[in-house]
């Protein structure tokens, strides 16, 4: 399946989850939002929002500094 990760194309399997991805792409979970096609996904909801071919995901962390 495609998907768009942080606006790069990124091929995962069928059925990966929010969760999976996020494990994938930010092993760091602490401050770190999902949106999935322009949705933020609450963090509770991770588990259970499966991915789909075509959805455009970004994942974004927190950052500190001033």
């Amino acid at each position: 399946m495609e998907l768009t990760v942080n606006g790069t194309g990124r091929t995962m399997p069928g059925g990966v989850t929010v969760a999976d991805l996020v494990r994938e792409v930010a092993p760091q979970q602490r401050g770190v939002a999902v949106a999935v096609n322009g949705e933020v996904v609450p963090r509770t909801g991770w588990p259970a929002t499966t991915l789909r071919d075509g959805d455009r995901v970004e994942v974004l962390s927190a950052a500190q500094g001033g």
